[in-house]
């Protein structure tokens, strides 16, 4: 198993214990707050049907809302800061719940008392986690100092700026456990390139860091796109204009700060609510849309011979394959000389098609693409390898829109529209990029509402 999957099932089932300990204690202390004589004892009170559930859910519940806040998606990057206010936060969210569902009915005569146990749930949720998840961040920053947890690492670079990284790292072995295996250079004692690519992609490397001494940007973008797209976490030696300019996520590394351009401006929180907000909608449409999938299906099939949909493979999520699902818009064989991009009055564009993409009908069926987390409701659209490589010739960077699932409509498809050549997917890009930096659930929502003015405006070509 993993070291992170294995930390974040310690942190889950550690939770599940704490809050287990927690609820259980605070249903002695709502025992005795109820009216006397209802029942001969505490024992009787906590054997009953009703609590004996709530001993099994409320603690399933909270562990549900901690999962939600992200505080399990990284478990190796917390701190007790952090541990301390996602303990506290999340606690409290738990608490407003479970007094507004459960002990809103109990017949406590004061409302003085019903303010004093919400505030004692909300301690007794949260004091066992908080305690517990100390001793896990101890033991976890214990390992990582004695050199029992570490992280390998690469720096891509073997001139002054990259030797001195080094120097640093292993000067402080508590360097968040960056543990540097070799240089990644031209020179004698550094490994190629394509060794190093080599190493990511075999899972023998967590970390990279680009210290290269030559900032020229072309080759800057081309180191981006080898390493982005192979999984690992991929970190920069920024200057001060771009720390000033940016929004980058910093994280200091023996007294350096280095920015992690493989983590999109998104917070895990909103990664989770996000991915949660996609398989409600995603779910919700596939069967209330029904009779129009049977509408369109029936339109497609008499308008051209041929299947009504259409497959293709894209690259998607940290550069993973998937077979994305349309409503067929072509002829069948409209490739079949080989992958080509649709232009304003294309031939092989059906009639039933040309309104399908004024309306954007044919993206319907990704509904089961975002259903099965291959695709979100809003994200950067996926393209195809063959055209991915075109676009990396060009823009190596392209690689970085790998860091969030791709999405059933996006921020370039709003403002800029289907792209008929390689040049347009370029400048389509840029949106794409800018989307991932701001991504939000209020600029998901604003993308959304501009899809669907676009689909009733019929302005999608």
């Amino acid at each position: 198993m993993k070291p992170v999957t294995s930390q974040r099932l310690r942190c889950i089932a550690s939770d599940y214990l704490m809050l287990n300990i927690g609820w259980l204690f605070f249903n002695v202390v709502r025992y005795h707050s109820l009216p006397h004589g209802w029942l001969s004892s505490a024992a009787d009170f906590m054997v009953m049907p009703p609590v004996l559930l709530g001993q099994l859910l409320v603690p399933l519940l909270a562990v549900g809302l901690y999962a939600m806040s992200g505080y399990y998606n990284a478990p190796f990057d917390r701190s007790r800061v952090d541990d301390a206010l996602n303990t506290a936060g999340v606690s409290a969210l738990a608490a407003l719940i479970i007094f507004f569902a459960v002990l809103i009915n109990d017949a406590i005569p004061e409302r003085l008392l019903n303010y004093q146990l919400l505030i004692i749930l909300w301690l007794l949720l949260a004091a066992p986690v908080y305690a517990a998840r100390y001793l896990l961040t101890a033991r976890l920053k214990r390992r990582i100092s004695d050199g029992s947890l570490r992280f390998a690492t690469l720096i891509v670079g073997t001139g002054s700026k990259a030797t001195d990284l080094e120097k640093r790292i292993r000067r402080m072995p508590t360097a968040m456990g960056f543990d540097i295996l070799a240089h990644v250079g031209d020179t004698p004692e550094a490994i190629p390139l394509d060794e190093a690519a080599d190493m990511v992609h075999a899972g023998l490397v967590a970390n990279v860091i680009i210290a290269d001494d030559d900032t020229d940007p072309r080759r800057v973008a081309a180191l981006i796109g080898r390493f982005v797209p192979l999984g690992c976490r991929v970190y920069m030696m920024p200057d001060i204009y771009s720390l000033l300019t940016a929004r980058p996520r910093v994280r200091s590394v023996a007294n350096v700060p280095l920015v992690n351009i493989t983590a999109a401006g998104m917070s895990a929180a909103t990664a989770n609510m996000k991915r949660a907000g996609d398989i409600v909608v995603s779910a919700v449409a596939l069967v209330a849309l029904l009779p129009v999938y049977a509408i369109i299906a029936l339109a497609v099939r008499i308008d051209s011979p041929g299947p009504v949909f259409y497959s293709q493979e894209r690259v998607g999520y940290r550069n993973r394959r998937f077979r994305i699902y349309k409503f067929r818009t072509m002829r069948p064989d409209a490739e079949a000389a080989g992958p080509q991009l649709s232009s304003d009055g294309d031939p092989r564009i059906t009639r039933v098609g040309a309104v399908l993409r004024k309306y954007r009908l044919d993206e319907l069926p990704q509904f089961f693409n975002v259903l099965l987390g291959q695709m979100s409701l809003v994200g950067p659209r996926p393209e195809r390898e063959h055209y991915e490589r075109l676009i990396a010739e060009r823009a190596p960077y392209v690689a970085l829109l790998h860091q969030v699932r791709p999405g059933l409509t996006s921020w370039g498809m709003v403002k800029f529209g289907y792209a008929g050549n390689v040049d347009q997917m370029v400048e389509r890009l840029a949106y794409d990029l800018l989307y991932i930096e701001n991504v939000s659930l209020g600029v998901d929502l604003r993308i959304m509402l501009h899809t669907i003015n676009t689909v009733f405006t019929g302005k999608g070509v």
